[in-house]
């Protein structure tokens, strides 16, 4: 069970994201909403330096 996830924090998260091609559509308070070429979405919680959570 020694593979878990890597915490990290939300501008990791964002740069890691944006290298898949991802671009900021909207922000909604700490939230910031991507999305692909493709159609794909996803969010990101923006909470400052705090780590984000597995799962």
């Amino acid at each position: 069970m020694g593979n878990r996830l890597p915490m990290l924090k939300s501008r990791d998260i964002i740069r890691a994201v944006k290298s898949l091609g991802f671009v900021q559509v909207r922000q909604s308070g700490s939230h910031i909403f991507f999305q692909h070429s493709d159609g794909r979405t996803t969010l990101v919680p923006n909470h400052g330096g705090e780590d984000i959570g597995r799962g």
